[in-house]
């Protein structure tokens, strides 16, 4: 038996949700993130004879609906929101690949599903023809994770939809990120982070500097040590003439 939780109420950041998916009694699935939609629609320009594009803004609410399933290969999340107005859907693969290592199984993201509402009047203002319209990834493959590990990208993604709406552009902008739709261990906790290729990025980028100046200030250490022994080395040295006339002078 599978159970759904929204716990977005425990995150600090009121524009992160986070959701959890058991079964058995335990975690199979969690996921926590900050999503929104640009939506681009419709409208009369002011002459009532031409159409101007406008474009929605609408994210991912608070106490958001949400269903889910767990498989061995296969895990889908499905989040709803605006009496089911709006709904994302969100379908993980799990499967192997041939590296220079071998077979190494790997999970991702493989297909997403927008399916929104220009009736809805919260986000959408005097859409033409106002109705139900969806949205579908393509050729999707993102988030791609080592098998057993969770995903974590801090840094700001934006992933395109193609609209059964004249095929507009519906932008997908997720940040906060952190996802395990596979192989969770532990009970509402996430396995080992592999982290996105942008916040690793960022976090070499923080950490050099002070990497270099940790560098700098060894070579200095040495160098000083270095100097101070050569120096007391050559101190305690007997200083010998170099004119053979000042021979008689020692003794």
């Amino acid at each position: 038996m599978q159970e759904v939780e929204n716990l977005s109420g425990l995150s600090p950041n009121p524009e992160k949700d986070i959701f959890v998916v058991r079964e058995n009694r335990t975690t199979c699935l969690m996921a926590e993130f900050a999503a929104k939609f640009l939506v681009p629609y419709d409208v009369w320009a002011s002459n009532y004879v031409d159409l101007i594009t406008e474009q929605a803004d609408i994210p991912l609410s608070r106490g958001a609906e949400m269903k889910g399933k767990c498989g061995t290969n296969e895990s889908e999340l499905e989040i709803s929101w605006l009496e089911q107005a709006y709904t994302l859907k969100l379908f993980f693969l799990k499967e192997g690949h041939n590296t220079s290592r071998g077979q190494e199984a790997f999970w991702r993201l493989g297909r997403i599903q927008f399916a929104y509402d220009t009736s809805e009047r919260t986000y959408f203002k005097d859409a033409v023809s106002p109705g139900k319209h969806t949205a579908n990834s393509h050729r999707l493959s993102a988030l791609v994770t080592p098998a057993g590990k969770s995903y974590e990208c801090q840094a700001q993604q934006t992933i395109s939809l193609i609209s059964s709406d004249h095929q507009k552009s519906v932008q997908l902008l997720l940040s906060e990120v952190r996802i395990q739709p596979f192989d969770i261990t532990a009970d509402f906790v996430f396995s080992e982070e592999h982290k996105c290729p942008v916040d690793q990025r960022e976090q070499l980028e923080e950490t050099l500097p002070l990497i270099l100046g940790l560098v700098l200030g060894l070579v200095i250490v040495i160098t000083l040590c270095v100097y101070h022994i050569h120096h007391k080395l050559t101190a305690n040295q007997v200083q010998i003439p170099r004119d053979r006339s000042q021979y008689k002078h020692m003794g």
